[in-house]
């Protein structure tokens, strides 16, 4: 349980820090002992809460327009993740898409030097919405729609209040499927429960330490766990 316990409070610390990670952080660390099966019910009844809590306490900076087209991008999302599941195999899916978070963290980077490579245009950043939704569909890693959401926002508050909005409706069309599919079992509802309290103080103690830090050392925080976030699905597909 000290696994769970150390897991669910630097994930959800990151979380409050950056606004998302949390996943890629959570499974990381408990993916060395625990099967992933096991891994994603807890995660997503730790994390639903999470998300409100980030949303409500940067609710002044939801764009509801955003949060609408994105939300809807999402769920449509899983129609062409399902195609692509049953023609292409998982693992490729995964590689393409690690390789397009890098290569979008990595423009993130160079703009933050004055150094602008992918032109602000509607037609490219909806493209990159919608790629956001069908892996969110696919496999619930919010990478892409992180990518997009540093795009289209301004500040990190803003960062997180819609991204965390957008992960809500995810997180309760993504509890419905489980239910339907008898996801959840008793044990783990068990350790979501035990988790919660630790996972309040986690995201609490992230959130105290992004007042502190610097908007643009958090913004390059940020664009760092993208990067990462691309070679871990990298490194998955293999």
């Amino acid at each position: 349980m000290e696994l769970w316990i150390i897991a669910t409070f630097v994930a959800f610390f990151i979380k409050g820090l950056c606004g998302f990670a949390n996943t890629l952080v959570f499974t990381s660390i408990l993916g060395f002992g625990v099967d992933n099966v096991a891994i994603s019910p807890v995660e997503l009844m730790v994390g639903y809460p999470a998300n409100f809590i980030m949303a409500i306490k940067n609710r002044g900076k939801i764009r509801k327009d955003l949060v609408l087209i994105l939300s809807f991008l999402i769920l449509a999302g899983s129609i062409p993740g399902t195609l692509l599941l049953r023609d292409v195999a998982p693992g490729y899916i995964k590689m393409v898409f690690g390789a397009v978070v890098i290569l979008i963290g990595i423009e993130l980077f160079l703009r933050e030097y004055g150094i602008n490579i992918l032109k602000e245009s509607k037609v490219i950043m909806w493209i990159i919405g919608l790629l956001s939704g069908v892996l969110c569909g696919l496999f619930g890693v919010g990478a892409l729609l992180a990518a997009y959401m540093s795009h289209v926002t301004k500040t990190s508050d803003e960062f997180k209040a819609n991204l965390s909005a957008i992960f809500i409706v995810e997180n309760t069309a993504r509890i419905i499927i489980y239910c339907v599919l008898g996801v959840f079992t008793l044990q783990s509802l068990k350790t979501a429960l035990i988790l919660i309290p630790v996972m309040v103080l986690g995201i609490g103690a992230g959130m105290l330490s992004a007042k502190r830090i610097n908007e643009k050392v958090i913004k390059k925080l940020v664009i760092v766990l993208l990067i990462i976030s691309g070679v871990a699905l990298i490194v998955r597909g293999v």
